[in-house]
């Protein structure tokens, strides 16, 4: 991995414009790569219609270039990918490693919220799948990917050792929804091989989910990408600043000062010099002295 162009990429999902908090991974992944001689790009991941109000995609593109943001390449649409997550399906399932799971979210809590494996006697074909694709994917069922008794460990950027005994701590994993839509953790890990993703930079609140995202790049023999995790920005009663709870969105008109508060929550100190800088000169000098092992190792910051 370290003999690659370094590729990094900014991930949102169009549920809702960018907040405070999103505008943070964004200037982080996109300074990581840039300091690194790399490229930055951006997918727009809308694997989940329901939550994605018409035209928001489009608003995102807009706030990321309003604050000097601009990706390489073409911007990657999880909806235009379908056909090769179904692709994976049909691998893991041709190897055996997924199978059909009708339990609940009700079942789920009752087991504790680790999945118990009671449905893993029932398996999946490919031709299952093929049958599935035909008719729009099976409500009643969704498919989940066994995992084995062994710990998945990474070394992470920022948050140093993390270890997770996936059968454990989670259960098989659910690859594919009830609904028929395919599921995040086998979606990224698609897309992140697909585009050459050597870096991902990203919030802490998704690093309980990387060990998922490990087994399936072994089970699919896809690269393993380097990760930061970040700490995430919570509001004054500690929550997640997020879509759902209404985050306010970032003000274009406010873009200096916000990527500039960006660099301090993120410990790179930036300089008084930029006061009165642009966005691009902003992002300029980050890039310049950019510094990973300044990012605090902190779960939290309060967005304050």
């Amino acid at each position: 991995m370290t003999n690659l162009p370094t590729i990094g990429r900014f991930a949102p999902s169009p549920s809702g414009p960018l907040h405070f908090g999103s505008l943070l991974a964004g200037v982080a992944s996109y300074c990581d790569a840039k300091a690194q001689g790399g490229r930055w790009l951006v997918r727009i991941e809308d694997l989940d219609p329901p939550r994605e109000p018409a035209g928001t995609a489009a608003i995102i593109l807009d706030q990321l270039l309003a604050f000097g943001l601009q990706w390489d390449g073409d911007v990657l649409y999880q909806s235009e990918r379908l056909e090769a997550y179904a692709a994976a399906l049909t691998q893991l399932a041709n190897e055996g490693l997924c199978f059909r799971c009708e339990c609940t979210r009700a079942d789920l809590r009752a087991q504790g919220n680790v999945y118990s494996g009671r449905c893993r006697a029932q398996g999946v074909s490919a031709r299952d799948l093929q049958y599935d694709d035909a008719h729009g994917g099976r409500a009643e069922a969704a498919l989940r990917v066994r995992v084995g008794d062994e710990r998945i460990a990474i070394v992470d950027r920022v948050q140093g050792h993390f270890e997770q005994a996936l059968k454990k701590d989670v259960g098989d994993f659910v690859v594919r929804r009830k609904d028929g839509l395919f599921a995040y953790q086998l979606a990224v890990v698609i897309d992140d091989a697909y585009q050459g993703v050597t870096d991902i930079v990203r919030g802490i609140d998704l690093l309980d989910s990387t060990p998922r995202q490990r087994c399936l790049q072994d089970y699919l023999g896809l690269p393993e990408p380097r990760y930061a995790h970040l700490p995430v920005v919570v509001d004054a009663a500690g929550d997640k600043l997020s879509k759902q709870s209404f985050a306010q969105a970032i003000d274009p008109a406010q873009a200096s000062m916000l990527l500039t508060r960006c660099l301090a929550f993120l410990g790179q100190e930036p300089s008084s010099t930029l006061a009165d800088a642009n966005p691009q000169e902003i992002l300029s000098w980050a890039v310049n002295h950019w510094d990973m092992q300044r990012v605090p190792k902190l779960a939290t910051l309060p967005n304050a």
